[in-house]
């Protein structure tokens, strides 16, 4: 009877402790309710691979999260993460590779450039008083177009012995994810063991009283933000590790996931709240929404939305938590165990987390049948009607074929296409297309694909040092040259022109342009007054060109790198665009016809967008099915004007 009612209190005590756990932690309860989730939608999530791959996807994030925890914690906030980490590691790169730096003395230097851009922040903000926001906000202004001007806007290769970090260990063990490890283990001791991280919590709890009570507090936050900036720039370094080379535009916008990740992880933006072990559960959360997503084939459009929903369900549960303030684990009859109390309103969120995940995502996953072939096509981005219409193009044929195509948007971000592939790998799709963000940063993900025999086609652009099965594209370098000798011949051989570049970094942009100069050899009388970014945007190109139109008034031409930025232009210059001036585009998309034919838009030179998709799912297939393709197959570039522009 004894042996029964011991094993009884055992096992409630044992039941009290998980339940006092998951709802004493709204962060790790909404992790749970995630891995559950996932694992009942996809029987891909829970193998060993798959689980190492949310490790490495979350790496980055965490690292900069670790050091954003700082600031946080101590009232404050840092925009400027991301911006730091590319330039640390574009120093790297630079200084190691250009320069001849021995490789320990640049890694040193990109670990002080993260140290001195937190240093400056902090002398802006405790000396400079400037509010954080603003002070940060500057750096990252300044970071990002530090890494250009170094970098000249191109991806730079990084060093062999410092690209260690991005591999795996003994063919299985991620290196990234030890560095996160080691990061995360560094902050807890940070913060519960120094003199330092108790000043944060008192800076964050009260500025004043630590004033007051003798802390030096201009001096600590100095020493906060450069462990902030050192923390980015050891982030940047593991980023760049991954994709071989230094994107000058890498880690954009990861600031933003930074601090999302803290403050899902129980962190408060008011000061005085935060923990290593939170942080840490909050780019886990993130890593693996967008894991889970990706396996279960949602659309990229609702991916952003189901991930926007699920973080303020997670920081819902954590708030009601602190308001309740209750004992959920309390023995049976007090006030934190009745049906009513605080522990059933936490119990009712979290259903209601799990609700809103199992069942939305549900929806949102069309499901496929186990006998389909499934492939996966990763596209640069989706926020520019070219790719639009390839992805058009591409489902139309799949569907045609039977193919279950997942299709997902890197949004530029070459780390987040890298993590998309691996995705692609891990859950062993029967072929895998690829729209590099970069040729370069894309390699030794589909070197990865290559290794566990999935043939990988490249779409638009071709990959660098890995091996695929066929590139479908078109010649950019061609099309840039066709786009030089349209505008040249309209403008009789004499004239100024301005041009509009894409994202600096792309390969698109670098293709087109040089080909667009190749081109204008042969017109000497045609001078080209300036060229500047308008990173392939429709808005930026209207506000850039209203900027040139101050300073080159006399422009007689403008060619643009794409149709949405020429179409900006068009915008800009009124009533010249079609008369005094004659503006080029590139890509031949639905909106760049209508400016054709309506005679504000001279040219565009179309790429065919959806034929591009169609092809590049043909090779997919036969590739899948073990048919040899052509290494390159070409789409044919076309100049369309209000002549031919019917026939498109």
């Amino acid at each position: 009877m004894a042996t029964d009612t011991l094993n009884n209190r055992t096992g409630a005590s044992g039941a009290v402790v998980v339940r006092r756990l998951l709802l004493d932690n709204g962060a790790l309860s909404a992790l749970v309710v995630l891995v559950v989730a996932m694992a009942l939608l996809s029987g891909d999530f829970l193998t060993t691979q798959n689980l190492l791959n949310v490790g490495v996807q979350a790496a980055v994030t965490a690292i900069l999260a670790f050091g954003v925890t700082f600031v946080i914690v101590s009232a404050g906030i840092d925009l400027s993460v991301g911006s730091v980490a590319a330039l640390s590691a574009t120093v790297l790169a630079w200084s190691a590779t250009s320069e001849g730096v021995p490789v320990w003395l640049a890694v040193l230097m990109a670990v002080a450039t993260g140290a001195a851009c937190g240093l400056v922040n902090g002398v802006l903000v405790s000396y400079g008083k400037l509010p954080p926001f603003i002070a940060t906000l500057a750096m990252l202004s300044v970071g990002r177009g530090l890494s250009l001007v170094i970098s000249q806007g191109s991806p730079i290769a990084f060093p062999d012995p410092v690209s260690v970090l991005g591999d795996t260990l003994g063919g299985w063990l991620p290196a990234p994810v030890l560095v996160m490890i080691a990061a995360g283990l560094v902050t807890a001791l940070v913060l519960s063991r120094t003199y330092l991280g108790r000043s944060m919590y008192a800076i964050g709890g009260n500025e004043e009283a630590a004033r007051l009570s003798g802390l030096r507090v201009k001096r600590q936050k100095l020493a906060i933000y450069a462990l902030s900036g050192l923390f980015a720039a050891v982030a940047g370094i593991v980023l760049a590790a991954r994709l071989v080379s230094a994107q000058p535009q890498a880690a954009q916008g990861y600031e933003l996931d930074a601090i999302a990740a803290v403050v899902i992880g129980g962190a408060s933006l008011s000061g005085g709240v935060g923990k290593a072990s939170g942080t840490l559960i909050g780019a886990l959360i993130l890593a693996v929404l967008r894991n889970g997503l990706n396996l279960l084939s949602v659309s990229a459009f609702w991916q952003q939305v189901v991930i926007g929903v699920v973080i303020a369900l997670a920081v819902l549960l954590d708030t009601l938590r602190r308001r309740a303030g209750a004992t959920p684990g309390a023995p049976s009859g007090t006030a934190g165990s009745r049906g009513g109390g605080p522990g059933a309103v936490k119990l009712a969120v979290a259903a209601v987390c799990v609700a809103a995940v199992v069942g939305g995502v549900a929806l949102l996953n069309p499901g496929s049948s186990s006998s389909t072939t499934k492939m996966g096509l990763s596209l640069s981005t989706l926020n520019n009607p070219f790719f639009v219409q390839m992805k058009e193009g591409a489902q139309a044929e799949a569907k045609a074929e039977g193919i279950d195509l997942t299709v997902t948007d890197a949004q530029n971000d070459a780390s987040q296409q890298a993590n998309q592939i691996q995705n692609f790998t891990g859950t062993g799709m029967k072929s895998i297309i690829v729209n590099p963000v970069d040729s370069d940063a894309v390699g030794p993900a589909v070197r990865a694909a290559d290794k566990a025999g999935i043939p990988v086609v490249a779409a638009d652009r071709g990959v660098n040092k890995a091996d695929i099965a066929t590139l479908v594209a078109s010649d950019n370098v061609a099309g840039g040259r066709l786009a030089a000798q349209t505008l040249a011949e309209k403008l009789g051989g004499k004239g100024k022109i301005a041009v509009l570049q894409g994202t600096a970094g792309t390969s698109a942009s670098r293709e087109r342009g040089a080909g667009f100069a190749e081109g204008l050899k042969a017109y000497p009388g045609i001078e080209v007054v300036t060229r500047q970014p308008a990173d392939f945007d429709r808005t930026k190109g209207l506000d850039v060109m209203t900027n040139l139109l101050q300073s080159h008034p006399d422009v007689t031409g403008v060619f643009a790198e794409n149709d949405e930025m020429a179409l900006g232009a068009v915008k800009a210059l009124g009533s010249r665009a079609g008369s005094s001036v004659s503006v080029v585009g590139f890509d031949g998309t639905p909106d760049g016809f209508k400016a054709v034919e309506a005679g504000t838009l001279y040219a565009s030179v179309a790429q065919q967008p959806k034929e591009l998709g169609r092809t590049a799912v043909q090779n997919a297939v036969r590739a899948a099915r073990g048919k040899k393709a052509d290494s390159t197959v070409k789409v044919p570039v076309k100049v369309v004007t209000r002549k031919n522009v019917g026939q498109f």
